[in-house]
C-alpha cells in the first residue's frame, strides 16, 4: 500500500544516490542491521514505538525469522540519499534475489562472525559477483561466544577467489561489529559507539549510479499493489528520466510495443513512498498508470523504444500436483474452496513469483505447480492457507531433463554442522542417499560435513538426521546443477495407519491400538474415512478402527477398568509433511487443519487400483 511520507530529513536535495543489496544466510542479522540503520539515520521519532525486525513485516517471515519478499528502504546520510534493498537469504527464493541484484550498484555481504559464509550465501554472492557488483563485507556478531572473525573474513576472500571475482571485487573493504549491539567498526577488539563507520563505508566505497546517455529505460523488477491504484511497477531508471503525465512505450519480453502514459509517480523515502514529479536515472521508484504489465518488461522511451535485455530467472527444480479439497470435511473451515479460486490464485501468484511456474492438466480441478525447492512451493501453500484457501497437494517430485542424450536430475550441495559424536550417524544416514562426502573439518566445537546428494534424496533426510543426531545438526542445503541419474534412493520404511470410517476417535481404541505404530491424532478429534491417522510400525499399509468405544455392561471386574495412557501424537510441519507423503496421498490444507488422506478414500478402490 502507498503512504505518502513527508519527513523533514528529505528536505534537504538528493546531491547522491547509492543503490545497495544487502545478502546475508538466513539469521546472520540482515534484518536487525537495517533496523539500526533506520534509527541511526533518525526515521523514527523519539517515542515511536517500531518494534524489532521492521522490515520482516508478513506473518510468516516473522514466524520463521527469514526473509521471503525483497523490500526497499531508503535513508538519507550526510546528504547521500541511499537506497537499501532487503534479500531473502535463502536458494529457493532464488528468483526474487536475481531481479533485485538488478537495481544495485553495489553490495553488503553480511556473514556471522562464527558461521562465516553458508551455502546461501554463496549462491547469492555468486550472483552479485557475476553482475559485477562492488562488495563491502560486515562480520556481524562478533560478540559470540567461540566466534572466530579473522577465519571467517579469511574464508569470505576464499570464497570470492573460487566464485572468480574481479581484482578491484577481491579488495573489498571488511567492516566487524554486532548489529545486535549497535556497533560497526574497523577493528572487532575496540568496539565503537554507533553505526557510523558501516554507511561511511557505503559512501567511500559504493559507486554512485553512472548511468549512461540515451533515451528513458526503466526495467520492472518487482510489482506492488494497492486496493486504490491496482498494480504498481518498480524499478531502477536505468536510463534518461521519468516524468508524470509522460507519454512511454512498454516494451514486452516477447517482443510487442502498447503505448502508455505516466499517471504518478513514487520515490522511496524511509519504510514508504513518497510522490514526486520527475526520477531521474540511477534512483528507485515505482510507477502508477501503465496496463498489464510483467516483471521484466521495459518502460522506454515513446519515440525510440529500445527494450532491455530480459532478465535470466533460475529454472524450477521440483514440482507438485494441488487440487481441491474433496475430502469428507471439504468446506468447513476454508472461504475459498472451488477449483476456480485456486486457478485464479495460482495465475495472480505466477505475475510476481518469477521462478514459479503453474501448469493446467486434463482435470480442471488439478494444477502441476512448479518451484525452486519445497520450502519455496510450502510458503506459497501457507500463504494461501492463511488467505482462507481449501486446498490438496501430492507428494513433491524433482524435475527430471534430458542433457546430450542422458536423463538427469537436480544435485544440491548439503552441509551439516554436527557434534562429533553424531557425525557418524550424519554421514551413514546421507550415504545411504546416495550422498558423496566431499568436505570434513573441525568448526569451532562441531564438525563440518559437506556432501553432493540428489535433490529427491533430501526429502524426509531432514526428520531421519534430526533422530539420529538427537536433534543437534544444522542443516542447509543449495542447488548446485543437472547430473546423470544416480539410482533409486531408499524411501520410506513404515506404512500408514489408516482410518477404517468417519467418526470422532476413542481414546479407548488408540490405547489398544499403540502396539501397531505412532498416531498423528489425539483423542476427541474428528477423522474420515481413509484418513492417514497414523505411522505403522511395519512396511506395510494397516486399516484401524479409531471410533471403537467400549462396550459397557453390568458386569464388574476388577482389572477392566485400567487408565489409558497415551503417548502423545506426532505433529509435522507443512514441509515434515510434504517430506511424508509417498505418492498414493495427499497433505489436506485448511485454514486450521493439515490431515494426510490416501488419495483413494476406500479400502476397495486401493486394491483394485495396485493389481
Amino acid at each position: 500500500m502507498i503512504t505518502s511520507i513527508q519527513s523533514p530529513i528529505f528536505a534537504a536535495r538528493m546531491t547522491a544516490i547509492r543503490n545497495v543489496a544487502i545478502i546475508a544466510h538466513v539469521d546472520h542479522g540482515k534484518t536487525t542491521l537495517v533496523d539500526k540503520i533506520l534509527h541511526y539515520c533518525s526515521l523514527f521519532r523519539t517515542n515511536e514505538s517500531t518494534g524489532d525486525l521492521i522490515l520482516d513485516n508478513n506473518d510468516l517471515e516473522r514466524e520463521r525469522g527469514i526473509t521471503i519478499l525483497s523490500k526497499n528502504v531508503s535513508v538519507l546520510y550526510k546528504g547521500v540519499k541511499i537506497n537499501l534493498i532487503d534479500t531473502p537469504g535463502h536458494a529457493d527464493f532464488g528468483g526474487e534475489v536475481e531481479r533485485v541484484l538488478n537495481m544495485a550498484d553495489g553490495v553488503l555481504l553480511l556473514v556471522d562472525a562464527f558461521e562465516g559464509p553458508m551455502p546461501q550465501t554463496r549462491y547469492v554472492l555468486g550472483k552479485a559477483l557475476t553482475l559485477g557488483k562492488k562488495p563491502i563485507v560486515v562480520v556481524n556478531k562478533v560478540d559470540k561466544e567461540n566466534c572466530r572473525p579473522d577465519e571467517v573474513q579469511e574464508s569470505v576472500f576464499e570464497l570470492m577467489f573460487n566464485l572468480e571475482a574481479t581484482e578491484d571485487q577481491l579488495n573489498f573493504r571488511t567492516v566487524y561489529g554486532s548489529a545486535k549491539q549497535n556497533w560497526m567498526g574497523p577493528d572487532y577488539k575496540t568496539p565503537s559507539s554507533d553505526i557510523s563507520y558501516l554507511l561511511d563505508s557505503i559512501l567511500e566505497e559504493i559507486p554512485a549510479p553512472n548511468p549512461p546517455e540515451g533515451n528513458l529505460q526503466l526495467q520492472i523488477t518487482s510489482i506492488d499493489y494497492s486496493k486504490y491504484t491496482g498494480r504498481i511497477a518498480v524499478g531502477r531508471v536505468t536510463r534518461g528520466s521519468l516524468s508524470v503525465n509522460q507519454p512511454i512505450q512498454l516494451a514486452r519480453r516477447d517482443g510487442s510495443m502498447t503505448a502508455g502514459r505516466i499517471k504518478e509517480i513514487f520515490i522511496f523515502e524511509g519504510l514508504g513512498k513518497a510522490k514526486t514529479e520527475r526520477v531521474e536515472a540511477g534512483d528507485i521508484c515505482a510507477v502508477v498508470g501503465l496496463d498489464s504489465f510483467e516483471i521484466g518488461d521495459t518502460i522506454a522511451d515513446f519515440d525510440a523504444p529500445e527494450a532491455m535485455p530480459p532478465m535470466h530467472i533460475d529454472e524450477p527444480t521440483m514440482s507438485m500436483v494441488f487440487t481441491i479439497n474433496n475430502s469428507p470435511f471439504y468446506g468447513r473451515e476454508g472461504q475459498f474452496v472451488t477449483s476456480r479460486h485456486l486457478r485464479d490464485r495460482l495465475m495472480k501468484e505466477t505475475e510476481k513469483n518469477l521462478a514459479l511456474k503453474v501448469m493446467e492438466t486434463d482435470s480442471q480441478d488439478t494444477f502441476m505447480v512448479f518451484g525452486r525447492g519445497i520450502l519455496h512451493l510450502s510458503i506459497l501453500i501457507e500463504t494461501m492457507r492463511r488467505e482462507g484457501y481449501e486446498l490438496q497437494v501430492g507428494q513433491p517430485r524433482v524435475i527430471i531433463k534430458e542433457i546430450d542424450g542422458k536423463k538427469c536430475e537436480p544435485v544440491e550441495i548439503l552441509t551439516i554442522d554436527v557434534p562429533e559424536e553424531y557425525s557418524g550417524k550424519a554421514i551413514e544416514q546421507v550415504t545411504l542417499r546416495k550422498g558423496e562426502l566431499h568436505i570434513m573439518e573441525p568448526k569451532g566445537d562441531l564438525i563440518h560435513l559437506e556432501f553432493e546428494i540428489p535433490s529427491k534424496a533430501l526429502m524426509g533426510l531432514r526428520t531421519a538426521l534430526m533422530n539420529a543426531t538427537a536433534g543437534e545438526a544444522v542443516v542447509t542445503h543449495r542447488f548446485e546443477s543437472y547430473q546423470p541419474i544416480k539410482g533409486n534412493v531408499p524411501e520410506r520404511q513404515n506404512g500408514s495407519l489408516i482410518a477404517l470410517e468417519t467418526g470422532t476417535a476413542i481414546a479407548y481404541a488408540l490405547d489398544k491400538l499403540q502396539d501397531r505404530g505412532r498416531f498423528f491424532i489425539a483423542p476427541g478429534e474428528e477423522i474420515y474415512l481413509g484418513q492417514v491417522v497414523g505411522q505403522h510400525s511395519r512396511d506395510n499399509d494397516l486399516v484401524v478402527n479409531l471410533t471403537k468405544t467400549k462396550k459397557l455392561s453390568n458386569v464388574r471386574a476388577s482389572g477392566t477398568d485400567d487408565k489409558v495412557q497415551l503417548a502423545p501424537p506426532i505433529r509435522f510441519s507443512l514441509e515434515e509433511n510434504l517430506e511424508y507423503i509417498q505418492e498414493d496421498e495427499y497433505v489436506e490444507i485448511t485454514p486450521k487443519s493439515m490431515r494426510l488422506r490416501k488419495i483413494l478414500l476406500d479400502e476397495n478402490d486401493r486394491k483394485r487400483a495396485s493389481r
